[in-house]
């Protein structure tokens, strides 16, 4: 029979509070997403304030009274019970920034973004509708058809789809057919097409005059439109029987065309990138500024603050802790502004021969040669990396993208992913259209350069680049 006892054993355990949970959140914000996080929790902290021209008043003028209300205060606030300021996120320390503000330092001036209306492009398309003569029954046909069009700009339903949902035994195919024709002449033109080819020749049957060049386009789309996607152009020539001339103006006709007309519409918003962070060189130095300028400055209301030696101890318990989550709260973010700080740093000195010449100079980085350099730890650098982008004569980069993999190089040292892409790249668009390199030319390219590289990495990373196939980037010249 197994006995049971009881065994006491000591063991030390991290123990995650809010406060560490909160600067661990602050260092994967951008900067402006710690502004939206910012506004909330001055809106939840009475003891937040930022910092203007307010008047502090000081504790002497005070009221001498054990019973302050404190009831707007506390209003639609909730504070942390278990409030700790021992716990720190590695080792506090300086940057060692130059002097200067961020936007002394930039480019441009940072441009506070109004807005702007978008239209989608079943909005448009509606509006063009409305403007078209219609009878009541056309027009419901019309609706159902633009509703079933995707952003691309294609019909996603049949047109026995759309007569079904009529649910009008009236109704004749031939009646949507006749209704889908007219909004396939709605800009932009291709609009409401069923397949590549039926867009491609709504479009072309629109150019005018129509010259020979135009007929062959025709003829190419009609019924030699995979032999055109694979470039097969010596094919091409031999069926439609020209010479090579007007086939390439025959090629420039179809290419000019627009594969998805929807795309043409502006559908989307634009996403603005605020820069975390800006490298300018100065005195023939690189130098890294954080860009603090968004960010409000906060400091501690002095008023509030002062009540805690005078409100009665339900109050003074509850101004106690709003106090310390406020200096929490702006501890935490100079933590976070120091650790980007360093880590850019590192980043910079590190990558040298990138901000001097270019990304074919990128060296090969990982987090631990960070994490290891400053003495963090390798999560602390993977947070602070995230979501932040650096601007710097060159452009604007996220901070991920200075961190590559490297390969070994027959001299024995390493070279970057990054450079590697970058040569793949610059070669590609050097490269005579008429006869591209293949993978494996790239690939005796760089072992030309001491690099020794696979055939599929090369496949590898040249579809990381979005960039074709050889065969597919041949040009008819």
């Amino acid at each position: 029979m197994t006995k049971q006892s009881l065994q006491l054993k000591i063991a030390q355990q991290l123990a995650i509070t809010p406060q560490l949970q909160q600067a661990i959140h602050f260092l994967q914000l951008s900067t402006q997403e710690l502004c939206q996080e910012i506004q909330v929790l001055l809106e939840k902290n009475p003891l937040l304030e930022i910092d203007d021209d307010f008047n502090e008043i000081s504790v002497d003028s005070l009221p001498e009274s054990d019973n302050i209300d404190t009831s707007k205060m506390m209003e639609n606030r909730e504070i942390s019970s278990d409030i700790s300021l021992d716990v720190s996120l590695d080792d506090m320390y300086s940057a060692g920034s130059p002097s200067g503000t961020f936007s002394d330092y930039c480019d441009e001036e940072l441009l506070v973004y109004q807005g702007e209306t978008h239209q989608t492009l079943n909005e448009y398309l509606m509006w063009q509708l409305n403007l078209t003569p219609f009878s009541e029954q056309d027009k419901a046909i019309a609706i159902s058809l633009i509703q079933s069009i995707d952003d691309k700009g294609y019909l996603t339903s049949t047109t026995q789809d759309i007569l079904e949902e009529q649910g009008n035994d009236e109704i004749e195919l031939d009646e949507i057919e006749a209704v889908l024709k007219r909004i396939q002449h709605f800009d932009p033109i291709g609009i409401g097409a069923r397949t590549l080819q039926e867009c491609l020749m709504l479009q072309v049957n629109q150019l005018f005059p129509i010259t020979v060049e135009i007929k062959y386009a025709k003829t190419i789309i009609n019924d030699h439109l995979e032999l055109l996607g694979q470039k097969d152009f010596k094919a091409l020539q031999k069926k439609l029987n020209v010479d090579l001339q007007s086939l390439k103006l025959a090629i420039n006709i179809i290419q000019q065309l627009q594969p998805y007309p929807g795309y043409s519409v502006n559908t989307v918003i634009p996403q603005y990138i605020i820069p975390d962070v800006s490298v300018k060189k100065i005195a023939e130095k690189w130098s890294v500024f954080i860009n603090s300028d968004p960010i409000p400055r906060l400091k501690i209301n002095q008023h509030y603050a002062a009540m805690e030696k005078v409100a009665n101890k339900t109050d003074s318990q509850y101004i106690h802790q709003a106090l310390q989550e406020a200096n929490w709260l702006i501890k935490s973010i100079e933590n976070r502004n120091d650790t980007l700080a360093k880590v850019c740093q590192f980043i910079v000195k590190h990558q040298q021969s990138f901000f001097n010449h270019g990304e074919e100079y990128m060296k090969p980085m990982i987090l631990s040669d960070v994490a290891n350099a400053i003495s963090m730890h390798e999560s602390t650098v993977s947070r602070i990396t995230t979501s932040k982008y650096l601007q710097c004569p060159r452009g604007v980069f996220e901070l991920k993208y200075f961190f590559s993999s490297h390969v070994n190089t027959k001299s024995g040292g390493e070279a970057s992913s990054t450079a590697i892409r970058a040569l793949i790249r610059k070669w590609i668009e050097q490269e005579n259209y008429q006869k591209p390199l293949s993978d494996n030319k790239i690939a005796n390219l760089l072992e030309a350069q001491g690099i020794i590289v696979a055939r599929r990495t090369i496949a590898k990373y040249r579809e990381s680049l979005s960039i074709p196939a050889s065969s597919q980037r041949k040009i008819l010249k």
